[in-house]
């Protein structure tokens, strides 16, 4: 069966996600030389956002992470850019939806090139209510508890970048602390406590999809409430779909995109596109719902059994 441009564009991303990734993460840290020079980035740049989990103390960080600035600015009416960082989050999210976790984020890639290790893998199928973590991160770390508490210039404590967001001390604290003596003597028990988490991230990562991404990452929870209303969304057609189960079953997120094409969870990766033999999925970018035709209800039955 001859496939239409659209499903070979989505077969496509799916192939060579990890390139497309990568250049993304270069672009987001464009300033190589910084990581011998053990300085970051101070340009005018810096003032922007870049969509992706991106540490601002990265020494090759373009902008800064969204979570961030958004939690530094988030507890006063003083800060404008507050409001520039909220817009240009529901910017992406209405762009793009969960598609930024797929392709965009640098800690993404992290976790897909340790995943790639071969190793055991274990289902997080099983721990889907886990997922809910991430909303609570969200709402508690990232927005209520930086809108309570500020200092009298009437800025935020960074609370989930300072306590839990491993990225930090993987692009910031230890390429930092190699070669600048004054940060490496400023390391004390705020780092160990950020460095655990990192090897807990790393070891859970070589075993699990992406388990930051699904239980704790605040950005993705986000970016997982745009996901039915962003532009971008993900596209069945069941006149083709020959009801396989390949895409249910080649899913890391633990989606079903013939039941929920544009499910919170899917970051968009185009894996289901890419194993689809009849080239049934792809992507749609616009409003509108994206299931073409009905799922027959046989086949719904079907996938509730399997």
């Amino acid at each position: 069966m001859a496939l239409d441009k659209k499903a070979k564009f989505a077969k496509f991303l799916g192939s060579y996600r990890n390139p497309l990734q990568g250049f993304a993460s270069l672009l987001t840290n464009i300033h190589i030389g910084n990581f011998l020079k053990g300085d970051i980035y101070k340009g005018k740049a810096k003032s922007m956002c870049v969509p992706g989990l991106n540490c601002y103390s990265c020494p090759g960080a373009t902008g800064s992470c969204p979570i961030g600035a958004f939690q530094a600015t988030v507890g006063s009416s003083k800060f404008s850019f507050a409001y520039y960082v909220t817009g240009i989050l529901i910017l992406f999210g209405v762009l793009l939806g969960r598609f930024i976790c797929g392709f965009l984020c640098p800690f993404g890639l992290f976790q897909d090139l340790l995943y790639k290790i071969p190793t055991k893998k274990f289902s997080t199928k099983k721990l889907g209510s886990l997922k809910y973590l991430k909303y609570l991160i969200l709402a508690l770390m990232v927005i209520i508890l930086p809108i309570f508490i500020t200092n009298e210039l009437g800025m935020s404590n960074p609370f989930f970048c300072k306590y839990l967001c491993p990225q930090g001390a993987l692009e910031g604290a230890i390429p930092l602390s190699f070669v600048n003596p004054s940060v490496r003597n400023a390391l004390g028990k705020l780092f160990t406590w950020k460095f655990i988490l990192l090897i807990i991230t790393i070891i859970s990562s070589i075993f699990t999809y992406r388990p930051f991404c699904k239980f704790i990452c605040p950005l993705g929870a986000f970016y997982a409430l745009m996901n039915k209303v962003s532009f971008l969304q993900m596209k069945v057609d069941f006149g083709s779909c020959i009801g396989c189960n390949r895409c249910y079953h080649v899913c890391k997120m633990d989606v079903d995109v013939r039941k929920s094409p544009n499910h919170a969870e899917c970051i968009r990766c185009g894996l289901c596109a890419k194993c689809c033999p009849t080239g049934a999925i792809s992507y749609k970018y616009g409003f509108g719902e994206s299931l073409e035709k009905k799922m027959p209800s046989q086949e719904i039955l079907k996938s509730v059994k399997e």
